[in-house]
């Protein structure tokens, strides 16, 4: 029976595996082919898929509803996070899967204006004031979206992206979010850090049949974060103004 409103938050992957019916199994199938592929570029998520650490969030629409779900299922995800034990086998990345329903778009473009949409809403419904060692303006190289007092790394992979397969996980518009700490952690400014992240972007090449994003950088050392959340279909140069905009500090006092 297809699912008409929401009925969980977050999910464990194993849980999702034997709960989910209707477009949840149909997404659910579609990102286990991409994860379970040798292939697939991001080892972190392949390496969490093989565990069944990856937590799912299943959104029907994308009003008010939706985004309150998707919010409480955020506000979890971070309380879970904040008792990582700092070990790479137990890091556990959040896939947030929405019904074709909840997204009205047929490019890349269109997808990634939904999810920043998708974003910028759940900003104003963010109880928690912006972390004061991250950036506040999408244009600093320090920033990073931040939700619950803790600073992420949100991936939009779409249906429209077709070369660039790696941010493509199905028919279904999905945010696969991370803390930021742990790409700091594993692939941060250190000789260990930049061996794996050559890695990652030589696996990028094989797997999408072209070089990985020239938007790809290191967090705080001059690429902005912005760009790498929604990766475009083809290697271009871009330029623009993210559509992120942070909270007035009024507004900030008010949903205090």
């Amino acid at each position: 029976m297809e699912r008409s409103h929401q009925t969980t938050k977050l999910i464990s992957q194993a849980q999702a595996v034997d709960d989910a019916d209707g477009w949840h199994r149909a997404a659910l199938e579609e990102v286990t082919s991409r994860l379970a592929d040798p292939g697939f570029p991001c080892v972190f998520s392949r390496n969490a898929f093989r565990k069944q650490f990856v937590r799912f969030v299943f959104v029907e629409d994308a009003g008010s509803d939706g985004i309150r779900h998707l919010a409480e299922a955020l506000t979890e995800y971070v309380e879970l996070s904040r008792a990582w034990d700092g070990r790479l086998d137990t890091a556990y990345p959040l896939v947030v899967l929405f019904s074709a329903d909840a997204v009205t778009a047929s490019t890349v473009a269109d997808y990634h204006s939904f999810g920043w949409r998708v974003l910028q809403e759940l900003h104003q419904a963010d109880p928690e004031p912006w972390p004061e060692d991250v950036g506040k303006s999408p244009d600093s190289e320090n920033w990073s979206m931040c939700f619950n007092g803790m600073p992420l790394f949100c991936n939009m992979s779409s249906p429209a992206h077709k070369n660039r397969r790696s941010r493509n996980l199905g028919n279904h518009f999905a945010l696969v979010v991370n803390p930021r700490e742990r790409f700091d952690v594993f692939a941060g400014e250190t000789p260990s850090g930049r061996k794996v992240r050559a890695n990652i972007r030589k696996r990028i090449h094989r797997y999408d049949g072209l070089p990985h994003s020239p938007q790809l950088g290191s967090y705080s050392a001059g690429a902005l974060e912005w760009f790498q959340y929604g990766l475009i279909d083809e290697n271009a140069e871009r330029s623009g103004t993210c559509p992120f905009q942070p909270r007035t500090a009024v507004e900030t006092n008010r949903s205090s």
